[in-house]
């Protein structure tokens, strides 16, 4: 069963989770996704770039079998996806998966992530789909 959640973590993570907001180095303009408060490399503030969501598949994985809480959902892909014009992030993709392949694209769409059982919280973010 998933971690039950209070409603303040899920509205801190909502630039993220939400609006593809991450962050860009001020100085070298390396791009990162989730954000981050200092550049790991120069070390230079950060400020807040939102990113698209468009983006090419690297890489991709079947999953047969899921985490607890996750099992009514296999089988599921999951994808290394490089951002236009932004750094490569993790991502579910959902809808007609039938032409699922390295070099296709994708955009955003929002949908239900997980509950938190029965009773608790829905979790809503972004997943990808095929163009």
């Amino acid at each position: 069963m998933p971690h039950k959640t209070s409603v303040s973590i899920p509205w801190r993570l909502k630039g993220g989770r939400y609006t593809f907001t991450g962050s860009e180095c001020k100085k070298c303009e390396k791009a990162y996704f989730p954000g981050r408060t200092y550049c790991p490399d120069c070390h230079e503030n950060m400020t807040d770039k939102k990113f698209s969501g468009n983006g090419t598949i690297l890489t991709f994985t079947e999953n047969h079998m899921a985490p607890a809480g996750f099992e009514k959902y296999v089988p599921y892909f999951m994808a290394i996806i490089q951002l236009d014009k932004g750094p490569m992030i993790a991502g579910h993709v959902v809808g007609d998966t039938t032409n699922i392949a390295i070099g296709k694209k994708v955009k955003p769409v929002f949908r239900k992530l997980f509950e938190d059982g029965d009773e608790g919280l829905i979790h809503y973010g972004m997943k990808f789909e095929l163009v």
